[in-house]
């Protein structure tokens, strides 16, 4: 089971004939587990899902294929499981940013900076989750990791909302709208990285806030009210 001790594996391989083998690391089962998930971050990030093999996975953990399925039963195994960690990862780090009150600018801030905090530290993180997932894989997606963090956002919002004549009931909307325009601008700065960070999320905010400090109670379109156009 996956939860088992694993003996130390073998120092070296077996010798194949008229070809010299290197010594292979030794390492206890969590530690050569750690390793897959590093190297299939990099891959996946880098390469995609369907352009990363486990022929590949293999020989950059200087392991046989049998070890890799052994740990994960295949590359979906995988590649889930470096899915989950990254996203457990990132909302951690929301929750803990909008967990303590403020004032809405604040927040909308500290949010923004989140991401791309975690964009720059984490990067081959933020690339697998911002790739679409296969369909083959059970594993979360970028959109349903959006689809979180916009429910704690919709909390924010919706306290935010009531206490200015708002319906709150509109809070789910704003939240996705906010949250989703973010990650859109992240997955451009991932690869941009221009202006830098501080700037972008100023400007973020700057169109999310002052947007927010002037909503209509009833918002309507122009084209609802405009006289119809004359007949030609």
């Amino acid at each position: 089971m996956e939860g088992s001790p694993r003996a130390p594996e073998p120092a070296e391989r077996k010798p194949r004939a008229g070809r010299a083998v290197r010594p292979r690391v030794r390492m206890t089962g969590p530690q050569r587990r750690r390793q897959l998930l590093d190297i299939g971050r990099e891959l996946f990030a880098r390469k995609g899902f369907e352009a990363t093999s486990i022929e590949e996975i293999a020989a950059r953990a200087d392991v046989s294929k049998p070890v890799v399925y052994e740990h994960f039963g295949g590359k979906e195994g995988l590649y889930e499981v470096v899915v989950d960690r990254e996203m457990q990862a990132l909302l951690g780090r929301f929750t803990s940013a909008l967990a303590t009150p403020g004032h809405p600018r604040d927040m909308l801030e500290r949010a923004a900076l989140v991401l791309l905090d975690y964009i720059e530290e984490e990067t081959d993180g933020f690339r697998v989750l911002s790739r679409d997932a296969p369909v083959t894989s059970g594993g979360g997606s970028f959109s349903s990791l959006i689809g979180e963090v916009a429910r704690k956002v919709e909390h924010i919002l919706g306290r935010q909302f009531d206490a200015r004549g708002y319906d709150p009931a509109l809070a789910e909307l704003y939240s996705q709208a906010l949250v989703g325009m973010v990650a859109l601008v992240g997955q451009w700065w991932v690869d941009e990285r221009f202006p830098g960070k501080h700037e972008v999320a100023a400007h973020l905010v700057n169109l999310s806030y002052n947007g927010l400090a002037h909503l209509e109670p009833r918002p309507g379109l122009r084209r609802d009210t405009d006289p119809p156009p004359s007949a030609a």
